[in-house]
């Protein structure tokens, strides 16, 4: 444990307490002072050593607490993580490595002009895998539990595992849940298979109307009828009076256009609208994980007084979709009806649940997600940089500070979305559009743009490319 002294934080930085608090312990964790596995002093410790509110401390904790620097271990507080990239050793490279290596990239560069860059809002990066400290925890997790390795399991999720989910959810996204509330599942299907069940069936559901969230299939294919309403608009959602009644709403929103969440005003309304109106809200937090400025925001969980937020989360974005799992959280109404769906529960590989489970044990996790969220900021601040470079101004990214891709305003002039996505696709691009094109407000539209997987180098070449199909040719056809 440590001293701390108001005058130990600096007096000349601009801002409130709390985020010179936080400033204060990044450097000491930068420095060195503050190394990997050090705990910092609890929250009343560090109230009364400063003299400042438990609000001031709480904030700054936070701030650290959603950029991966420290995370919250039971009974022990809140503990430093190691600099970011820390476990993940990377073997030597020998010269044959070297010539190895050179004869593969001379080997695709010349196929490389051809291949086409695909700016997807699903995929992630295909070096971010934590290999060696996986690679630990199934070790591990082998050892500890192999007496447990001939049974099937709990079909809810092993209890290790939701009781480290469950944590980890209540520290970083305040959701309020027990173990008992958490299905580990096989990813969102699975889990809107299992919604669908404890509902009695399949009605209609609503969709924010200017969503890009790729997932209407998925309803349809489980029966549902996905229906687009403008949820938050000055007026507030509405219902057509003639149409059968709606039996829940679907929203990211942590992550809706632009990546800007909802203010505590929204949810309030779109909680209590849901409940005057008997619905259930699914929340898909599927890349809740990926905040790159500004105050940690709660899941929309958090703030449910009515019980009827399900909240569905994954580990597909921020470590790997070929593990297959996620969670859900059901409010206390869902999950007493579990037993009634018992036979149908279906979980991952029980090992590889185990296993997630020391990861989280270990802090790997934590560690995981700082590393990959600096990752992630860079490759944002690149295509940002690129797309304002070679597209402005008649392209710009609207504001927005989370998840893995960008939402892009066209000019007017360029014409429709599906006229720019067949363009691009014609030039060997690939970018998205919403799931019901809506005009922005100058008359142009809306177009979204994946960092998750491209390279540096792919994304040099594909907003070059985009600036060829939607610029330079329209500049060809239409000289002034």
């Amino acid at each position: 444990m440590f001293d701390l002294t108001l005058s130990a934080l600096s007096e000349q930085e601009a801002g409130p307490l709390y985020m010179r608090l936080y400033r204060h312990f990044r450097r000491m964790m930068e420095d060195g002072t503050l190394p990997e596995g050090a705990r910092l002093p609890s929250v009343r410790a560090a109230q009364q050593q400063l003299q400042v509110s438990k609000t001031t401390v709480e904030s700054a904790y936070q701030l650290l607490l959603s950029e991966g620097c420290v995370y919250s271990k039971p009974k022990s507080g809140f503990v430093v993580v190691g600099a970011a990239g820390a476990g993940e050793a990377t073997e030597p490279e020998t010269g044959t490595k070297r010539r190895q290596k050179a004869a593969a990239s001379a080997s695709t560069a010349a196929s490389a002009a051809e291949r086409t860059v695909d700016f997807h809002l699903l995929h992630v990066d295909p070096d971010s895998f934590p290999a060696k400290a996986w690679r630990s925890a199934l070790g591990e997790a082998t050892t500890r539990y192999r007496a447990l390795l001939h049974e099937y399991g709990d079909p809810q999720g092993e209890r290790a595992l939701r009781e480290h989910v469950a944590h980890y959810l209540q520290q970083s996204r305040g959701v309020r849940c027990e173990p008992e509330r958490i299905v580990v599942g096989t990813g969102f299907s699975y889990s809107l298979f299992l919604i669908k069940q404890l509902l009695g069936g399949a009605g209609r559901v609503a969709f924010e109307q200017t969503s890009f969230a790729q997932v209407g299939s998925i309803f349809r294919q489980h029966g549902f009828n996905p229906v687009p309403v403008a949820l938050f608009d000055d007026a507030g959602a509405a219902q057509d009076s003639e149409a059968p009644p709606l039996q829940a709403v679907y929203v990211t929103p942590s992550h809706r256009p632009a990546g800007k969440p909802l203010t505590n005003d929204r949810k309030e309304r779109l909680l209590g609208w849901a409940a005057a109106n008997g619905l259930y809200v699914i929340e898909d937090d599927y890349d809740g994980e990926f905040r790159y400025g500004g105050k940690p925001v709660p899941a929309l969980q958090a703030a449910d007084r009515h019980g009827a937020v399900i909240y569905v989360g994954t580990f597909s974005k921020a470590f790997t979709p070929a593990l297959r799992m996620n969670y859900m959280v059901l409010p206390l109404r869902l999950a007493g009806r579990l037993g009634t769906v018992e036979s149908l529960l279906s979980c991952p590989s029980r090992l590889d649940q185990l296993a997630m489970g020391v990861f989280m044990e270990r802090g790997h996790w934590y560690r995981h997600l700082k590393r990959i969220r600096k990752r992630y900021r860079a490759k944002r601040d690149l295509l940002c940089r690129l797309i304002e470079r070679e597209l402005s101004p008649f392209v710009r990214v609207d504001d927005g500070s989370s998840g893995l891709q960008l939402e892009l305003a066209t000019a007017a002039e360029l014409g429709g979305g599906e006229r720019l996505i067949a363009l691009a696709r014609q030039a060997g691009v690939r970018v998205y559009g919403a799931q019901h094109e809506e005009g922005s407000r100058d008359g142009g539209t809306r177009l979204y743009a994946g960092f998750g997987s491209v390279t540096e180098e792919e994304m040099e070449r594909g907003v070059r490319l985009l600036r060829k199909a939607w610029l330079e040719r329209d500049m060809l056809e239409h000289p002034s």
